[in-house]
């Protein structure tokens, strides 16, 4: 099984996602088609994105 950091495309999805003011409403197929990625990937940019939000609150 593979990191999700690992995949140059789900990294920069999960870095546009975690960018957005406001989450797309169908976040996956959104960012599916926007990067090219897999439904697994564009779920692991989900998580990633959401790990990134989370980070950027608790330091800034």
């Amino acid at each position: 099984m593979t990191d999700a950091s690992e995949n140059p495309n789900t990294v920069a999805a999960a870095q546009w996602l975690a960018d957005q003011k406001e989450q797309p409403a169908k976040a996956v197929p959104t960012i599916r088609e926007r990067f090219s990625l897999s439904m697994k990937e564009a779920c692991e940019a989900c998580a990633l994105a959401q790990k990134y939000r989370t980070a950027r609150r608790a330091f800034g």
